[in-house]
């Protein structure tokens, strides 16, 4: 007897709060939002792949108008029920979302390209979404030589590549071909920054990348 289809509609939230990821990923976006000098009046930024809101939450009383979307329904139903005061939508990279929300002086992506089975539509909704001049910084775990040796070294090669993480991780980004696939989309001026660890060992990576 065939079993039923499992559901890869969405990534699971245990709850609406941030996680461990957040303790490094957060300071280093907090440093880049506030580098922009963003006036007052215009301080508005696009989440794309909001998941529970928790990060749209901490933005918001940091003074920034957020707009967010996520394909998972489960996320955007604990984010509404725990953050009523948000606009979080279910949606996703692969929508016409310029369409719908306008264009965003920033648009911020954390740990959301790695689960994408398309990265170049992806990379097309960013460049769709930030306004003439403006930013995006997207974030992924950082895979490098030093990383990928040492985690071959010790053994921990099957935990990190997660794949029996049902709606983990898809592919796989370095410096190079997520710097690459930016370039292609349109956008200019990329750097990067490791956070987590020591750079040559870093938990991820964070690009910021500008629209001419």
């Amino acid at each position: 007897m065939m079993e039923p289809a499992v559901d890869i509609s969405g990534y699971a939230y245990e709850d609406p709060e941030l996680n461990a990821s957040h303790d490094y990923l957060v300071p280093a976006l907090l440093e880049e939002l506030a580098a922009l000098e963003l006036p007052t009046d215009h301080k508005q930024v696009f989440e794309l792949g909001c998941g529970n809101g928790s990060v749209a939450d901490l933005l918001t009383r940091q003074g920034y108008q957020i707009t967010g979307v996520d394909a998972s329904a489960q996320g955007i139903e604990q984010g509404k029920r725990r953050y009523p005061h948000l606009k979080l939508q279910l949606g996703s990279a692969y929508d016409p979302l310029a369409d719908t929300y306008g264009t965003f002086p920033v648009v911020v992506s954390l740990e959301v390209v790695e689960h994408l089975y398309a990265p170049r539509l992806f990379a097309r909704s960013l460049f769709d979404l930030v306004e003439p001049s403006g930013t995006v910084i997207v974030s992924t775990p950082y895979h490098g030589y030093w990383k990928n040796l040492a985690m071959a070294l010790t053994g921990k090669l099957d935990r990190h590549f997660t794949a029996l993480w049902d709606h983990g991780h898809i592919k796989f980004w370095s410096i190079g071909t997520l710097s690459l696939l930016l370039q292609e989309a349109g956008f200019h001026s990329i750097r990067f920054r490791r956070v987590g660890r020591v750079p040559a060992l870093a938990k991820s990576m964070i690009a910021i990348a500008k629209k001419s």
